[in-house]
């Protein structure tokens, strides 16, 4: 039996283009294994696919003055010896690191014990932590090919990133029924990440009283980001987070307002759904989604707005702009060639595995 490692986490990002993945490696004749934080989301997420989970200590890698940089370090190395240890007990063939800050103890620890480690990056630049873990990796899948230059030497391939199959299989009258919606009124869809984007709730708020004149909204908000006032409002639907109907709810949406998250702006391209793309500023980020973002607006496939620009009169606007001409983003949707991410990220793990 072949076994692989798969690691990721402090974001639903860094988790769900694994979770993509179980069921090919799984096809495949792998024994699959997870290592994460110990309280992390992706704990939850990994433990409802029925793989054995390993949660580890870990710290943030901060580029900001923090006084946690002084007891974080003391994490890391903690979760560096639990992810050496896990290793050494479960002999890895391979190693999978989707990113995020808890995978570098990971990815270090099974270097060091001649484990060949797969990352995969979303964004067109490399992350802090994946920069750190890079040169301990064999492979490098990359989402856009402007990351291939990011990276010295040729280990780098741009695969695209793994889309989970179920959100192709939704049904549009389901997600209009979990909503309580009507077949006659389009529906817009605002994703604010699995953490929830305050600034963008308040703005999708805001301009609700005019958006229901013209459209029915699901809001997917954010853990402890409900508005309670909100609740009974008639052609308004507000979720902290959905997993299962999630491909429903792709399917009733016409447009979508979301966040500019690399996994996220990959599954609205792969199911072609007309999008606004609100990137997270450079002042409480490195900039990642805002490259992201720009990328696909050049592409054709999605209109940016900047969060500094994010008045209730932009919004509607943009929202009634896209939805106008919906049917040229799906046009331009539809000539994308990437292939099938997920098979040829397995490839890969098949060519690499550690040789007896």
């Amino acid at each position: 039996m072949k076994k692989i490692i798969l690691t990721g986490g402090g974001t639903a990002g860094h988790v769900t283009p694994n979770i993509a993945l179980i069921p090919e490696l799984k096809k495949r004749g792998y024994t699959l294994y997870y290592i994460g934080s110990k309280n992390g989301i992706e704990k939850k997420l990994i433990e409802e696919c029925g793989i054995p989970y390993f949660g580890i200590s870990s710290g943030k890698l901060r580029r900001y003055f923090d006084f946690k940089n002084f007891t974080d370090p003391v994490r890391i190395l903690k979760g560096y010896a639990e992810a050496r240890a896990i290793i050494k007990k479960i002999k890895p063939d391979i190693v999978f690191s989707k990113g995020g800050f808890v995978t570098v103890p990971v990815v270090v620890a099974a270097d060091r014990r001649k484990v060949p480690c797969v990352i995969h990056e979303s964004d067109m630049t490399p992350g802090l932590a994946n920069r750190i873990c890079i040169p301990h990796a064999v492979k490098v899948c990359a989402n856009f090919p402007e990351t291939v230059k990011e990276i010295s030497g040729d280990k780098t391939i741009v695969t695209g990133t793994p889309i989970r199959k179920e959100l192709f299989s939704g049904n549009k009258n389901a997600g209009l029924d979990y909503c309580g919606f009507t077949a006659n009124k389009p529906v817009m869809l605002v994703i604010g990440g699995s953490l929830g984007a305050s600034s963008v709730n308040t703005a999708v708020r805001a301009a609700l009283p005019q958006l229901l004149t013209r459209y029915q909204v699901i809001h997917l908000c954010g853990a402890g980001k409900l508005e309670p006032t909100l609740n009974e409002t008639e052609g308004y639907a507000q979720f902290e987070y959905v997993k299962a109907e999630l491909c429903n709810l792709f399917a009733a949406a016409d447009i979508v307002v979301s966040r500019a998250g690399a996994n996220a702006i990959c599954e609205l391209l792969a199911l072609k759904k007309p999008n606004i793309l609100i990137p997270l500023p450079e002042s409480v980020s490195r900039g990642d989604q805002i490259l992201n973002a720009r990328s696909f607006e050049k592409q054709g496939y999605s209109v940016v707005l900047e969060e500094e620009e994010l008045t209730t009169y932009n919004l509607i606007k943009a929202v009634d702009n896209l939805y106008e001409n919906r049917d040229e983003f799906i046009d331009a949707m539809s000539d994308n060639t990437k292939g099938d991410a997920v098979t040829q990220i397995a490839d890969i793990l098949d060519q690499n595995l550690k040789e007896d």
